[in-house]
């Protein structure tokens, strides 16, 4: 499940790049996060009938205030995050913006120094080395980095907020599909201003975009989402995060098979060190590292 789902988000690049070629950013956005929201709703029903109540969130001890807080809280952070993204890939290839993205892994750590958390010197390293890898992939001659890259860096921090987020709203019993399909409908109505004062929408370009609007919205969003939340119940956190962030390499493979892209040499061993940081960020980590409560009774489950 974690796998297909690396692989769905790693694809939505090739998607997201292409539907610019009909409609905005923001519009574009606008319409993949309604969908992403209006898909997960039945998804909802669905797996709260036919999942045994020991393999979801009981009801009983959900928190419908941090649920839908957290998802108000998720949907503004996402805004920030899918709108930077969007606008990034118009600048720069799919490839590239899979393996900027996914440097949130290395930078959630760092974020969370400021919220009281330690990073250990490994965390550090991992970092240094992305960043490095980062200046292979992106930084052109006279130290100049394009705008597409910057943006998706900027893109990557945003998702970094939103992973933390999302973990202390995990903390507080929030039910975590409900939440997240609050956030897409939370970024949906947020862009809706954006869409009418900066850009044109228009049915016509909305239709011509159908076909990767809809792969993002219920592929990316809807599909992707409930794999991650399911495969997640069976598999150590570890071992999840470091499935899910081959998204980055499946980026680039769609990005190379579908719309014909090149990375020189220089970009490509880029690619291979920043994909190399985001590996040695999580292998060997204790799996506590990964709660955000420290409870040793989670810890001892997860190990088993």
């Amino acid at each position: 499940m974690l796998l297909i789902t690396a692989i769905i988000w790693g694809t939505a690049f090739v998607a997201q790049s292409e539907g610019m070629n009909y409609v905005e950013p923001f519009t574009y956005n606008l319409v993949r996060t309604f969908l992403g929201g209006i898909v997960l709703i039945p998804i909802i029903l669905i797996l709260k009938k036919i999942l045994p109540k020991g393999k979801r969130t009981p009801e009983s001890k959900t928190s419908a205030k941090a649920t839908v807080t957290g998802g108000i809280c998720c949907g503004f952070l996402l805004f920030a995050a899918s709108s930077f993204q969007q606008f990034g890939i118009s600048y720069t290839t799919a490839g590239k913006a899979g393996f900027i993205t996914a440097l949130y892994v290395v930078i959630v750590p760092v974020i969370g120094i400021f919220f009281g958390r330690r990073t250990s010197l490994k965390t550090w390293i991992c970092a240094g080395i992305a960043v490095f890898g980062f200046y292979l992939l992106c930084i052109k001659s006279g130290f100049a980095v394009l705008k597409g890259d910057l943006l998706v860096l900027i893109c990557a921090i945003f998702f970094a907020m939103h992973i933390i987020a999302i973990d202390h709203f995990n903390s507080k019993n929030s039910d975590g599909m409900v939440m997240s399909c609050v956030q897409f409908f939370t970024a949906g109505i947020l862009m809706i201003p954006c869409m009418f004062i900066f850009e044109s929408p228009s049915w016509g370009g909305i239709f011509a975009a159908r076909n990767t609007i809809l792969y993002a919205g219920i592929m990316s969003s809807g599909i992707a989402y409930t794999l991650q939340i399911v495969g997640q119940r069976y598999t150590a956190p570890t071992v999840a995060t470091l499935i899910l962030s081959l998204e980055s390499v499946f980026a680039a493979l769609s990005g190379w098979l579908f719309l014909s892209e090149k990375l020189s040499v220089k970009e490509f061993t880029g690619c291979v060190v920043v994909f190399s940081a985001v590996i040695l960020a999580q292998i060997d980590i204790k799996s506590k590292s990964y709660l955000s409560n420290g409870d040793e009774t989670n810890e001892k489950e997860v190990s088993k």
